[in-house]
């Protein structure tokens, strides 16, 4: 048997790398009594320091006491007897004196030990005074501290006394255990309130956030499901306001979807049928082409080229449906013959609203011929319906078509003397459904003119709109030279 291959370890964002409960509020909760109970520890060498300190001045300030009795006895001097009642009194085993340089033990115990460590207290700093209580915990017991200062209440520059440390050892302990019961009741109330608090600032909204947010994606028409914001000013504030217009958004969007889904099926029902009436309109339009009449051969090409790209339109609405537009065959196409085209089918006329080109008869931009046309003819059919629509205008207007090279993109303008854009369909200009001028208008044209320019490479623009009339820009890639001179006259014928 094969040796078995060795596991691989888990992908980075599986292994854990230690174990923390699930969930949050869990989690805050570990992290306030962790908190807590740190700043409590912090505290306690604080503490135990300025306890020793009290004691230690304590038995300077008995020595002190202790001199007063020797010195107001008859030549300075006490009897062994007074010596050891003195002495154990004040808990002390020495006292000593400098005064004016001169060092004089005061009193002093028969039996002196010999494990002794000192004590300066006018040479501490904030450091030794945190660690000498520790000393003093686990530095082993039956020791004695030589403690000096500077006297307080008799004269000479120093005092000090011999003592032993283990009433200080025994306080000391004390004053931990009550500082740790302490510390640890401490910690759970300021814990308990502390986690409350949070819970209630920030884990519940937080899970009301998140609430809304599985709700709505388990069902986003569920009208419970939407996030009323609390009007907090904080970042939490601001998140319930950010969710709730991505839920309106999302709405939106998931609403024009299924308008699409509708129309695309409603368009699938109707296709069959409308393309046996067009197969049924393309073999009437080849009994004509036997004609003889000079009318009918001169308006023949133009009926069948308007047959041909219905058919492919009834084709490509169902693509269209399917949010899915077929990929464009770009070449060389002259704007000025597919301008004149695009006008006939977008019904523009001599007398109502016409057409005007500021365009070369010799000018060629780089497109699919049959999805230019469908973007232009969107383009004017709007102006025209936008000049019909405004009754000051009589249906009278002009559609002016251009176009200009600018950094390797031929641009090309739609531009008409309507009455501009109205600022609700300039909000939402390219969104079907959406962005339509008119109230029986669905906003389709534009933005599948625009989807069709941008996959050229392009993109469609609004230029600019106002009372004097909109304009749409045209942006496609590349700038084919020019047409020779007998082309484009055969072209615009």
């Amino acid at each position: 048997m094969a040796d078995a291959e060795p596991l691989s370890d888990p992908p980075a964002h599986r292994r854990r790398r230690f174990y923390l409960p699930g969930g949050l509020s869990s989690r805050l909760l570990l992290a306030t009594a962790l908190v807590v109970v740190v700043a409590n520890l912090l505290t306690i060498p604080v503490l135990l320091a300025s306890r020793q300190r009290e004691w230690l001045s304590d038995r300077i300030a008995a020595g002190e006491s202790a001199s007063f009795v020797v010195n107001a006895a008859p030549s300075g001097r006490v009897n062994e007897q007074l010596k050891t009642k003195i002495l154990a009194s004040a808990g002390l085993a020495a006292v000593g004196m400098e005064t004016d340089g001169v060092y004089r033990v005061v009193l002093r115990a028969a039996h002196m030990p010999k494990t002794v460590y000192r004590i300066d207290l006018r040479e501490r700093d904030f450091l030794s005074e945190l660690v000498e209580p520790m000393e003093t915990l686990f530095g082993g017991g039956d020791r004695m501290v030589l403690i000096f200062d500077r006297p307080h209440y008799t004269s000479g520059q120093l005092v000090w006394v011999l003592v032993p440390d283990a009433p200080l050892s025994k306080i000391l302990l004390a004053t931990l255990r009550e500082l740790l019961i302490g510390g640890l009741l401490t910690s759970i109330m300021a814990g308990i309130i502390v986690y409350l608090s949070l819970n209630f600032l920030l884990v519940r909204p937080m899970q009301r956030i998140t609430r809304s947010m599985e709700r709505f994606r388990a069902n986003p028409d569920d009208p419970t499901a939407r996030l009323t914001p609390s009007g907090r000013n904080d970042e939490i504030g601001r998140a319930e306001t950010e969710l709730d217009l991505m839920q309106a958004d999302l709405r939106a969007a998931l609403a024009s979807r299924a308008r699409l889904a509708a129309l695309g099926e409603g368009v699938a029902k109707i296709n069959h049928e409308m393309r046996n009436m067009l197969t049924s309109a393309q073999l009437a339009s080849e009994r004509l082409a036997a004609s003889p009449d000079p009318v009918v051969a001169r308006t023949l090409p133009r009926l069948e080229r308007a047959l041909d790209r219905a058919v492919r339109l009834a084709a490509d609405v169902l693509t269209f449906g399917r949010s899915v537009e077929p990929s464009p065959a770009p070449r060389p196409t002259p704007l000025r013959a597919a301008a004149e085209a695009a006008a006939e089918d977008a019904q523009l006329a001599t007398g109502g609203v016409a057409l005007a080109l500021d365009v070369d008869d010799r000018a060629q931009v780089l497109a699919d011929p049959d999805q230019l046309h469908r973007i232009l003819v969107n383009l004017m059919r709007n102006a025209r319906e936008a000049i019909d629509a405004d009754p000051p205008r009589s249906g009278k207007g002009a559609v002016t078509v251009s176009l200009r090279v600018r950094d390797g993109f031929s641009v090309v303008r739609v531009a008409d003397d309507g009455p501009g854009l109205p600022e609700r369909a300039k909000a939402n200009l390219f969104q079907p459904f959406l962005g339509s001028a008119r109230r029986d208008g669905t906003g389709l044209g534009l933005s599948i003119a625009r989807e069709l320019a941008q996959a050229h490479g392009g993109d469609l623009t609004l230029a600019e709109s106002g009372p004097s009339g909109a304009a749409f820009d045209l942006r496609l890639p590349g700038a084919p030279e020019p047409l020779p001179n007998s082309a484009g006259a055969e072209a615009r014928a």
